[in-house]
């Protein structure tokens, strides 16, 4: 009894075993051409890779970019070239799982993932468009400094006060972008008001004659002067003017120069730029000033008089 049950699992083990062997030699010239198909696959994902990067390359200097579609271009020959091997071992029902599990991963990542994919794909398309370059003045929203630096998740701007602010991508695309660095100059406006009773004329003169001889100022033919408003003290105008950006002089150190300048040419030209004026007007209709109002002062004194007699009388 004991030798019959020994014998049976002994038996199922080695029919078990020869029928493996039997698979495996059925399967050698698929497994052959499946480990050839593998290495042809490894083969073509490098060297798409590599031709990919020469090309790249030639349109864009970020490595970052470079290297990151070239490895995705690479896993995805790879990952192609895995599932034909699989079919090719007629493992469908393993690829049909290793999809499965792929999509419920993806969507699960998708929705826990959604601002770094966001963060991604603008960082890409950043890449692309190229709206500014490394060291450029640029504006993003309320941030304004150079640009030091960037990836496919933020882009790093340093402001001028010297502190370095990681700006989202997703943010940098959707908000307006300002590179006062693209044209490689800047306009400056400066408002000025001047006193009512000057010369419009002379004032014109001199302020444009100041501004092109500053230091800094380029297209001088292209200086604007323009009146604007009566002011409630003051004639107000706008003079606007060119200089190289960024260059040296600065933009803060030229709009000063240019106030400093203005005021100097000013004063040699007895040209006023006024406080704040009040006008008192005590008319009962209007129009009516304190100094061509008729007062009664003796009649006034009378007056006051005979208010001071009543108030004995009652006492």
């Amino acid at each position: 009894m004991d030798k019959i049950e020994v014998e049976k699992p002994v038996a199922t083990i080695l029919d078990k075993v020869d029928g493996w062997i039997e698979t495996f030699v059925s399967m050698i010239p698929n497994l052959a051409v499946a480990i050839v198909l593998l290495i042809i696959f490894i083969v073509i994902a490098k060297f798409t890779a590599k031709i990919f990067k020469k090309l790249f390359s030639k349109t864009s200097d970020n490595k970052a970019l470079e290297g990151l579609f070239a490895t995705v271009i690479k896993w995805s020959i790879l990952i192609v070239g895995i599932f034909i091997v699989l079919s090719i071992l007629q493992l469908d029902k393993a690829v049909t799982s290793i999809l499965a599990g792929v999509g419920i991963i993806g969507l699960a990542l998708g929705f826990a993932f959604q601002d770094i994919s966001a963060n991604f794909i603008s960082g890409v398309i950043l890449a692309f468009r190229r709206p500014f370059a490394i060291g450029q003045v640029i504006k993003v929203s309320d941030i304004m400094g150079t640009a030091k630096r960037t990836n496919l998740r933020v882009t790093v701007i340093q402001t001028f006060q010297g502190q370095e602010v990681f700006v989202p991508n997703k943010d940098v695309l959707q908000n307006p972008i300002i590179n006062y660095s693209a044209i490689g100059k800047r306009r400056i406006d400066l408002g000025v008001g001047i006193s009512y009773g000057d010369d419009l004329a002379k004032v014109q003169r001199v302020v444009l004659e100041t501004i092109k001889n500053l230091e800094g100022v380029i297209d001088k033919d292209n200086v604007v002067f323009d009146y604007g408003e009566f002011g409630d003290s003051s004639i107000n105008f706008t003079i606007r003017f060119w200089i190289k950006y960024p260059g040296d002089p600065g933009f803060l150190v030229v709009r000063n120069n240019a106030i400093m300048k203005i005021k100097e040419a000013f004063d040699e030209n007895d040209i006023m730029i006024p406080f704040p004026i009040r006008t008192l007007d005590f008319g009962i209709r209007g129009g009516e000033k304190l100094s061509e109002m008729k007062l009664d002062i003796a009649g006034s004194k009378q007056q006051a008089e005979a208010e001071r007699g009543q108030d004995k009388d009652k006492n």
